[in-house]
């Protein structure tokens, strides 16, 4: 991973800062809107589903974590493919099945993410690590968490 050129990286900002650069990798995180209920187990399979079925056609999927009332994510984007694109995507469809499959009412996800590029591979293998311990921080006794998964970056 190499470091970005003022020329290629672009900035913008809505409640939280973004930045972007071609082929770059991110780790992005959302969560459910204050009052929407817990995301039960069959809610988080659905959630899973919609983050895999892109997978090695819009983007590469590295990591990605499911827990009760937020999501986090490593990403790379394939060439011509915005990241507030794909995340939109996961949000708004998952949002639509989650109200007709799962009964839920109301806006499900909150309006904003939060994303980073991801520098080096020290960096990436940190964030991998924080996905993959994520459910332990919060029940430390859970044994094969069923809502993570993870594969190696490739060169």
């Amino acid at each position: 991973m190499n470091a970005p050129s003022e020329e290629e990286l672009t900035k913008y900002r809505r409640r939280l800062p973004h930045w972007r650069l071609n082929n770059a990798t991110y780790f992005v995180t959302w969560r459910l809107r204050p009052k929407q209920p817990l995301l039960k187990p069959a809610e988080r399979d659905l959630i899973g589903s919609v983050l895999s079925h892109f997978d090695k056609s819009r983007y590469t999927l590295f990591a990605y974590v499911i827990m009760d009332d937020h999501v986090h994510v490593i990403i790379e984007p394939l060439a011509g493919e915005p990241l507030q694109s794909i995340i939109q995507s996961w949000k708004s469809f998952s949002a639509n099945r989650l109200q007709r499959q799962h009964g839920r009412k109301g806006t499900v996800w909150q309006d904003e993410y939060f994303d980073r590029i991801i520098r080096d591979e020290a960096e990436f293998l940190e964030k991998t690590h924080y996905i993959i311990n994520n459910p332990l921080k919060r029940w430390p006794d859970v044994e094969n968490y069923q809502w993570l998964g993870w594969k190696i970056m490739e060169e």
